[in-house]
């Protein structure tokens, strides 16, 4: 079977949107704290009903901001009472459903950026106190070895086809590495970008000829051929069948074949002795509880000498432990399982269980913001051929609300990216 037709028999988690709830007190109380923010936030909302919130009215209590990015509310009722039931999930889904849009002119990015900026402003203390009241928790799927292996096709395998839609040629799905961000970076700069960001790993981990490579979470091959390129010898594993079979033809194109093996192999299982391991964006798919055996995953595997070069999301330590329990819109429709680490709790995990220590890191987060942009337009510009693939218009709601909603959050830093270099 292709991939195309794989992605046709896939479970769509756009199938899987709820119907919204009926409209109730708790949905009239949502609206009218809406209301409420958006006199702190420079955002307006026009509700199909003809209200505006976020300019002056008569009712306002405080000078709201002037016109900007603006939000049109399409079906009311559903709107508020999805977020009344869920805010966490709601909004998102409420997108997805067609029951708002960012109003011609406006980005969606731009709507929800100035939210991402006033998180901690918006959401009080006392609310993350009381959070498990109103937002459901503990639903976030385990990683164990069966559970990351459908964690991650959930994501993963739903269509290599799809992803080439709106990917740059080295097929790379993390942050890049621009040269420079002023000027905008535009699409024609992704793919050097990308080389640049796998160069600067491979350069951390001090991967020359005849160095011995670990690859932990293969991508579509980039790194691995990047790494054998330089003479190296690589095992790289994955737990993705559709990742691996791509990278396998790519690894075979490049000509490097002999000098990688791809493996279909869960960290947990990795045998052997690396000189050199390497890790992009693998740890937010690995779960707070195996933390400390993915770290000491690495920490066996390292040769005497050996370096260790991982890129990861990253939150404020306070941020992560506050949401470390809730579960999001995040991970019901794009990445069950995900969580994302602090440095702290890096570096707790580190000195708690292993002999390697935090060396450098890197920020990138301004370049994540421009990376998924970058995407986002690509993806919205080839719409037409993901539609051909199968897929309806929820799902394409859903993947611009995702990718719009990561831009948000490293754009006002609320996330950050960074390269960071492990030894002993």
């Amino acid at each position: 079977m292709s991939t195309t037709e794989q992605a046709l028999h896939l479970p769509s988690a756009a199938d899987e949107l709820p119907t919204a709830p009926a409209y109730s007190w708790r949905a009239a109380i949502a609206k009218r704290v809406l209301r409420r923010i958006l006199y702190g936030v420079p955002v307006t909302a026009r509700l199909a009903t003809g209200e505006v919130y976020g300019v002056p009215d008569a009712h306002g209590p405080m000078t709201p901001y002037p016109v900007g990015p603006t939000l049109q509310i399409d079906d009311v009722e559903a709107f508020f009472a999805r977020v009344a039931k869920s805010p966490n999930i709601g909004i998102g889904e409420s997108y997805m459903a067609g029951e708002w849009h960012a109003a011609e002119g406006t980005d969606l990015a731009d709507v929800l950026a100035p939210f991402a900026a006033r998180v901690t402003e918006l959401v009080k203390p006392f609310f993350y106190k009381m959070r498990h009241l109103v937002l459901p928790r503990d639903l976030n799927p385990n990683n164990s070895k069966a559970g990351a292996r459908r964690n991650i096709a959930a994501h993963y395998d739903v269509s290599n086809d799809m992803f080439g839609c709106f990917l740059d040629p080295t097929w790379s799905y993390s942050c890049a590495l621009f040269d420079r961000l002023h000027p905008v970076p535009a699409f024609e700069d992704l793919k050097a970008a990308q080389i640049r960001k796998t160069e600067a790993i491979l350069d951390a981990a001090g991967v020359v000829e005849g160095t011995r490579v670990l690859e932990i979470g293969t991508g579509w091959g980039t790194l691995a051929i990047r790494a054998a390129e330089r003479g190296a010898h690589v095992c790289t594993v994955t737990i993705s069948t559709e990742q691996a079979a791509l990278a396998r033809a790519r690894v075979q194109g490049a000509g490097v074949a002999d000098r990688v093996d791809i493996a279909l192999r869960d960290y947990r299982d990795v045998e052997g002795e690396f000189d050199a391991i390497v890790s992009v964006e693998m740890i937010e798919a690995v779960g707070e509880q195996y933390w400390s055996t993915y770290f000491t995953a690495i920490d066996r595997l390292l040769a005497p000498g050996g370096r260790v070069a991982i890129q990861a999301i990253l939150l404020e330590h306070d941020r992560m432990l506050a949401t470390r329990n809730t579960y999001t819109w995040i991970h019901k429709y794009i990445f069950p399982g995900g969580t994302l680490p602090s440095l702290q709790a890096i570096d707790e995990t580190l000195a708690a269980r292993t002999s390697l220590r935090r060396l450098t890191t890197t920020a990138m987060g301004q370049h994540y913001a421009h990376t998924l942009r970058l995407w986002r337009q690509r993806f919205c510009a080839n719409w037409p051929q993901v539609r051909a693939l199968g897929f309806d218009e929820r799902f394409r709601r859903m993947w611009e609300f995702y990718l719009a909603y990561c831009e948000a959050g490293f754009r006002v830093g609320y996330l950050d990216v960074a390269q960071i270099s492990l030894g002993r």
